[in-house]
């Protein structure tokens, strides 16, 4: 029993050298690190709410996508679960639990419109 076990004699397959670490960090196809996609996977939209996006030619710089992450966290916080939430001139429904832009509208897209099944709204300036 005073013998000593090395891992190379008890598991000879796993004897075999660990392969070196990368040291840039992993690219996806489109050229975003794994990092940045976790990044932006915090908020999703839709197929509904992107093509309503892409009609309406409606488009988010970085920091409007900040201020809906966090109006969602905000929300999320309260305990909404279906939210319309205003980003400058654009109505939004979101789904907290999810943290998924189910649609989008633009102004003109308002006007008049009845917006059902959401337990909260939120304004973002």
């Amino acid at each position: 029993m005073s013998e000593r076990i090395s891992i190379g004699r008890l598991y000879p397959g796993l004897a075999a050298p660990l392969p070196a670490r990368r040291t840039e960090p992993e690219r996806t196809p489109a050229g975003a690190t794994f990092d940045q996609l976790l990044k932006n996977q915090t908020i999703r939209f839709s197929h509904h709410a992107e093509e309503r996006l892409r009609q309406r030619g409606i488009q988010f710089k970085p920091e409007q996508l900040d201020q809906l992450k966090t109006a969602i966290d905000k929300a999320e916080t309260k305990g909404a679960k279906d939210s319309l939430m205003l980003l400058n001139g654009t109505a939004l429904i979101v789904n907290i639990k999810n943290r998924t832009v189910v649609t989008a509208m633009d102004g003109a897209s308002m006007k008049d419109n009845l917006f059902t099944q959401i337990d909260s709204a939120m304004i973002i300036s």
